[in-house]
């Protein structure tokens, strides 16, 4: 079933000075996602901006069209309380929380280039792995059954993006132990000294994508998602409420 895509992305790259090298690695990245994606890259601006933008300093930015039929819109209307959440991993902090990364890498003292016996990595390889994309994947889970809604937990982590999916009269129920974190997290959790809603309104803490679905569809979409090679897993339930998010340890 044709149910949406991206059609195309423009991006936009501003500096104070042309370094072509740093150029053509940005635009690889860029180029990589939209194929990963399967949307066409198909232009974007560059622009030299001296005294506006220091040496070595750069913004980028970009948007994407996309096309999707009404009938097939994901938007959450018919959760009920009883449906399944299942989470798809993420790679690590993705793009979201590095103001605050920033300042735990400062106040913990370590070096991006620094080995982490914890880790099995160095800090920056662990901090600034790329975003992991979900389209594949949510196409995949798409075929295999309904999926009544979706949450990207970017920024705001799940306290803000996962409300956004839900009607009224009901709540996500998270259970943290079903949620595999990667390294990083401990090192985060140890360093911030967050408590456990400030983590998960700050930081995806393991979950880059959740799916809700019926329950009778929940071992359909997991066994499509785990054959294209997408390791999701249940963790959690919506329960009667009011647009919230539970978090829980059972």
């Amino acid at each position: 079933m044709w149910w949406g895509r991206a059609l195309f992305f423009l991006d936009y790259i501003a500096t104070g000075r042309i370094a072509p090298e740093h150029i053509a690695n940005i635009v690889k990245g860029v180029t990589d996602g939209c194929k990963e994606s399967e949307c066409a890259l198909v232009g974007g601006e560059t622009a030299e901006m001296p005294g506006f933008y220091p040496d070595g300093e750069y913004d980028v930015a970009g948007f994407a069209v996309g096309i999707v039929d009404r009938c097939d819109m994901i938007d959450g209307s018919t959760i009920k309380a009883g449906d399944t959440i299942i989470g798809l991993p993420s790679t690590g902090v993705h793009s979201n929380g590095y103001s605050l990364v920033r300042k735990l890498v400062e106040v913990a003292g370590v070096k991006l280039d620094e080995y982490s016996e914890e880790l099995g990595e160095t800090y920056g390889e662990a901090l600034l792995k790329p975003t992991k994309l979900y389209v594949k994947a949510v196409k995949a889970a798409k075929k295999a059954a309904t999926i009544k809604g979706i949450a990207h937990i970017t920024g705001g982590g799940f306290i803000e993006n996962v409300p956004r999916t839900l009607p009224e009269g009901v709540d996500a129920k998270i259970n943290l132990k079903a949620i595999k974190k990667p390294a990083v997290y401990k090192f985060l959790e140890e360093t911030s000294k967050l408590d456990v809603n400030e983590l998960y309104n700050t930081f995806n803490m393991g979950i880059g994508m959740m799916l809700v679905v019926d329950s009778a569809d929940s071992d359909k979409v997991l066994a499509a998602l785990k054959e294209i090679g997408e390791p999701a897993s249940v963790i959690g339930e919506i329960v009667p409420g009011n647009k919230g998010v539970i978090l829980c340890q059972d």
